[in-house]
């Protein structure tokens, strides 16, 4: 494979960038393969169009613990077609040198195992993907994929969830590399009609041990709740349900109009004071 020039920045570049413009981070969900490759290389050219600071691609997987009814239907559809790991990889190398917003891969151990995880890690690097978001990977567990992603040039994300100690989240938050991903509630990903208060006091109890840039996902599927977290001193807001919706029923007259809008419309609540 011939190595590339890659546009985008780091994870870690993003946020210090955000930080000297005291913004917000929009990082929209999607799944790679729904509903086909070809629409989700025109989703994200659209996301990074439309000012997405990072933006998450899930590798579709048949048992997504972390995941909501909507995001497992899409990867379902992505499976049906068919799709390899390869498929993706491939289309992203090829995306990812024409935008500058930076490409997290979020997927589930046992698909980095079954690929060798040392392999896993040097593809990712190839491609042009920046990070990994790997959600049941625990921070006791994570010492020989940071030390992989770190040789690589990858930041590892690691999850704090509403029940984590505060002897906990200094761990997680000394490990976890680029940012920290805090999880707005327990249970799965979806739609929820607000924001537990209880994330306000979580970000505060983080922010009070580390100075990494804090993310929150988990239920945000509005323009109101992302700027209330944002209010909270969130560093980012990741919505993911809300955007893989847009791409559910898929028309190509309306679909991705649809995804550009919602986009727009959340990166300008993200953008007011």
């Amino acid at each position: 494979m011939n190595f590339i020039i890659f546009m985008s920045n780091t994870i870690s570049d993003t946020f210090k960038d955000l930080g000297f413009k005291k913004e917000c981070a929009l990082v929209p969900f999607i799944t790679a393969g729904d509903p086909n490759l070809n629409v989700t290389e025109e989703a994200l050219k659209i996301l990074d169009a439309e000012g997405a600071n990072l933006i998450e691609l899930g590798l579709p997987y048949s048992d997504s613990l972390a995941d909501g009814p909507v995001i497992q239907a899409a990867a379902a559809r992505a499976l049906h077609n068919q799709l390899s790991l390869e498929d993706i990889f491939n289309r992203i190398a090829q995306l990812a040198p024409n935008i500058s917003t930076p490409i997290v891969i979020f997927t589930y151990f046992n698909l980095i195992l079954s690929q060798g995880v040392d392999q896993f890690v040097t593809r990712v690097r190839l491609v042009g993907a920046k990070g990994l978001i790997v959600p049941d990977l625990p921070v006791e567990e994570s010492e020989y994929l940071l030390k992989l992603c770190e040789e690589n040039s990858l930041e590892l994300i690691l999850l704090i969830s509403p029940t984590s100690s505060i002897e906990r989240i200094k761990l997680i938050a000394e490990k976890s590399q680029g940012c920290l991903y805090i999880v707005a509630g327990t249970g799965v990903t979806g739609f929820r009609a607000n924001v537990d208060i209880e994330v306000k006091n979580l970000i505060s109890r983080v922010k009070s041990v580390t100075k990494k840039p804090v993310i929150i996902g988990f239920g945000i599927s509005t323009s109101a709740q992302a700027s209330l977290v944002k209010s909270w001193g969130a560093d980012g807001v990741v919505l993911g349900s809300a955007f893989v919706n847009k791409m559910s029923n898929f028309n190509s007259d309306s679909t991705l109009l649809n995804l550009r809008s919602f986009c727009r419309e959340i990166k300008q609540a993200l953008l007011m004071k």
